[in-house]
């Protein structure tokens, strides 16, 4: 049961990919097969691999629903699965899906792929209109570096599960690298991600650079020459490339409750602070919402390349 202000459905909020994402927490913080170094959420607190059940079906459907009919006047692109945790980790993600289908919008899943070597994981994903695959690393020792993936995972096992499902399904294919200065940025580890992306044949791939406060501060992006590398690279293997590095804009949504609103999208959506001004601006309340917020620990400010973004305190949620 959900025993916290924040429903499991959040937004609309903009998204690079997907347009308007009314996005969907089915992982509790910070459960996840991965603790990467870039992550927007920080270390990962709970690191695990065995799928089990954190919400109710029922609970996530109803939670949905509830979002959508407040959001009636409001266009949604996309119904995206982008939890605290791994999304593939809930072991009723694919009944979630079928059910969520019945509002007949789109359904997206944001997936870090590290399960897709479980049969059923893949069969679950299928039944999505849009699945975007992380392929940060080909070698072992990169891999790692930079996921630091749960002990008992093999990444061998990993893109084997990734190409069984790319072979398999019939929606829109994204996948997404995420380079990070002197870990994964070098010409012959992007020739091995090329390759294997060639392989897969997605109809996109993003390369993208962490753009807000990563895990660990001494996480750097690449330099413009090594990102415009990795994209020649990607180019000259025929795979459909963009660059996933700009900012999202501050199209958030409002339901007129500014605290559950902040609460929601930074928990597992980082708010820069021109993000939050908008969301003032349409409520009429001013900043001391925010400082309020700040004093009693439920969100944190943090400074990432000049610019200052708000997120909801894991710690204090847990």
């Amino acid at each position: 049961m959900i025993n916290e202000k924040t429903s499991i459905a959040f937004g609309p909020v903009p998204s690079r990919r997907l347009g308007k994402s009314l996005g969907i927490n089915n992982i509790p913080p910070k459960i996840c097969t991965y603790s990467c170094i870039y992550c927007q959420l920080g270390r990962t607190k709970n690191l695990q691999r065995e799928r089990k059940e954190f919400y109710r079906p029922q609970e996530i459907v109803h939670s949905v629903e509830q979002k959508v009919t407040s959001k009636k006047d409001e266009v949604i692109d996309y119904l995206t699965f982008v939890p605290d945790g791994e999304p593939t980790l809930d072991v009723h993600l694919g009944e979630e899906i079928e059910l969520l289908k019945s509002l007949g919008m789109n359904i997206a899943v944001i997936t870090n792929s590290s399960l897709l070597s479980d049969k059923q994981v893949r069969d679950d994903l299928r039944n999505a209109d849009w699945v975007s695959l992380k392929i940060d690393a080909i070698s072992q020792d990169i891999w790692k570096n930079i996921n630091r993936p749960h002990g008992s995972l093999q990444l061998s096992t990993i893109l084997e599960g990734i190409v069984d499902f790319a072979q398999s399904f019939n929606g829109y294919l994204a996948t997404e690298t995420m380079l990070i200065k002197h870990t994964n940025d070098t010409s012959s580890e992007l020739e091995k991600i090329a390759r294997f992306l060639h392989e897969l044949q997605p109809n996109k791939s993003y390369i993208s650079i962490p753009t807000r406060p990563p895990a660990e501060p001494w996480v750097h992006l690449p330099t413009e020459k090594n990102l415009a590398t990795a994209y020649h690279i990607f180019i000259e293997h025929n795979i459909p490339t963009e660059y996933l590095i700009g900012y999202e804009g501050n199209a958030f949504s409002s339901t007129g409750d500014l605290e559950e609103d902040i609460l929601s999208i930074t928990a597992v959506h980082p708010l820069r602070e021109e993000g939050i001004s908008e969301l003032l601006k349409k409520t009429g309340q001013g900043w001391e919402v925010v400082e309020d917020l700040l004093k009693e620990k439920k969100i944190i400010e943090t400074e990432h390349k000049n610019k200052k973004f708000y997120l909801r305190n894991l710690q204090k949620r847990t």
